[in-house]
């Protein structure tokens, strides 16, 4: 048997087929849940019940009502909302907007977060968290978002994050009452789920890699934001169109213009889109087209062989590429996958995920920073190969949702599961920057991405301290 199959072999004792009622289904000794109270009632320090260590509304553990969702387009008039879909992405500046008057009327106030809560996915793929930084606040959760509010004269808010998102918390509270079958995590669950407590020092200190981690990540939110404004600056904005305009919703097109583009899509002709491509290409001399500055290209399918971390290159989905921990899980065999070196990315190119509904990460860039470098992604990811002209540049300009986001989507061909494609992105007009200020933007691109991946450093030694002192018996 591989070591591979053993990670996916348990010894269950005979003590829990009698707790389970003589259970022989794998499901409920699988999850950790039983090791790890275990591990915890054999620890020799105090624990406490969660809810003895929140407060706040509903005693602190709280989720949320089931709402109709009215969205809304201005950020005057709403508030951006997060789902357990949307928490762990790493970037949060694309939300949908939630209309202001229901997030702030008195049944949906108390959805609004706040630094150092502790965000969970109760619904879904439950047990998923995320750590509320500081450029989250004032921003609104769904009602498949379970939050827990730590009493800061008790508990350190990054020491309970980081023990309840351990290796020893996770089991415990995707399991419900120990080793239970659950789809979805109510309060209740999880309120006597037994946090140790380790003395104010270590938990301090566990503390404040957490805290370093969230602020280096809304740093690099503010310096992603930085950058925009100066893209802005150095180049402008397209000329926008009125809301109340018609040309939002009807748009004259030339049979001349079908003719030369070989599109009929309506969305590809949008008012908006042909808008910003007239003020693009209106720059002469210093607006190229996307082929001209950089390689763009798909790769083809190929077969996943899996192996233990440590024996093969780190692969991330599409999906994952977006994610705020970029963690790989998943190790592609370096000796039996075809090609291995058509798959691997290398640092300062720019990703595109080529399928997906619009609105979500079809049409996002990413840019490819050292969390991501050396790694594979899949077929389902396009590459963007800068050629003389900074990847951060090229990462801003496709980012803006003013400018790059509308003439990348226009591209979008299909309506089940529409997607891009390298033959059509290869003409998407790029308005280039005096070089100074184009290798400027660039740096804060990077300043920013590197500050994202020290903090997932840093998060990850907080957690790996709660889980060496749980490990060692709370004596190490």
């Amino acid at each position: 048997m591989t070591a591979l199959a053993l990670k996916n072999v348990r010894v269950v004792r005979s003590s829990w087929l009698e707790e389970g009622g003589r259970r022989l289904d794998c499901n409920p000794y699988m999850s950790g849940a039983l090791e790890a109270r275990d591990t915890l009632q054999r620890l020799g320090v105090r624990k406490d019940l969660l809810r003895n260590v929140t407060q706040g509304h509903a005693g602190g553990i709280y989720n949320g009502p089931m709402f109709k969702r009215n969205y809304v387009q201005s950020k005057d008039h709403g508030v951006p909302f997060i789902t357990s879909g949307t928490m762990l992405l790493a970037d949060l500046g694309k939300l949908p907007l939630l209309k202001r008057r229901d997030a702030e009327s008195s049944r949906l106030a108390y959805l609004k977060l706040r630094e150092g809560m502790t965000l969970i996915s109760c619904s879904g793929t439950i047990g998923r968290m995320c750590y509320v930084r500081p450029d989250m606040e004032n921003m609104w959760s769904s009602q498949d978002v379970l939050k827990v509010v730590p009493d800061a004269s008790n508990i350190p808010s990054g020491y309970l994050y980081a023990f309840l998102s351990s290796r020893y918390g996770v089991p415990l509270v995707t399991s419900g009452t120990y080793g239970a079958i659950i789809q979805h995590i109510e309060p209740s669950h999880i309120a006597n789920l037994p946090v140790p407590r380790f003395g104010a020092e270590f938990e301090l200190s566990v503390h404040n890699y957490v805290s370093e981690a969230a602020q280096l990540r809304a740093a690099a939110t503010r310096c992603l934001n930085e950058a925009q404004g100066e893209l802005e600056d150095a180049i402008g904005l397209p000329p926008s169109i009125d809301p109340a305009s018609t040309e939002r919703l009807f748009n004259v097109i030339h049979s001349s213009d079908i003719a030369l583009s070989g599109r009929m899509e309506g969305n590809f002709f949008n008012a908006i889109a042909a808008r910003i491509e007239l003020w693009a290409k209106a720059f002469g001399d210093e607006c190229k087209s996307l082929s001209e500055i950089a390689d763009v290209y798909d790769v083809p399918p190929f077969k996943h062989i899996y192996v233990e971390e440590g024996h093969g290159t780190p692969f991330f989905t599409s999906g994952e590429i977006f994610d705020l921990d970029r963690v790989a899980s998943k190790f592609l065999s370096m000796t039996r996958t075809v090609n291995l070196h058509k798959y691997v990315l290398e640092q300062d190119w720019v990703l595109l995920a080529r399928s997906g509904q619009l609105g979500g990460i079809i049409g996002r860039p990413q840019y490819v920073d050292s969390a991501l470098a050396k790694s594979a992604t899949s077929d389902h990811v396009i590459r963007i190969v800068p050629k003389g002209v900074p990847g951060g540049y090229l990462y801003a300009y496709l980012y803006s949702s003013a400018i790059g986001y509308p003439l990348i989507t226009r591209t979008v061909t299909g309506h089940s599961i529409p997607a891009l494609w390298p033959s059509q992105l290869r003409s998407l007009p790029v308005v280039l920057a005096d070089e100074s200020v184009m290798r400027r933007i660039s740096l804060k691109v990077i300043e920013a991405f590197e500050d994202r991946a020290k903090a997932t450093a840093l998060e990850s030694a907080g957690r790996r301290q709660v889980e060496d002192a749980i490990a060692s018996g709370g004596h190490g």
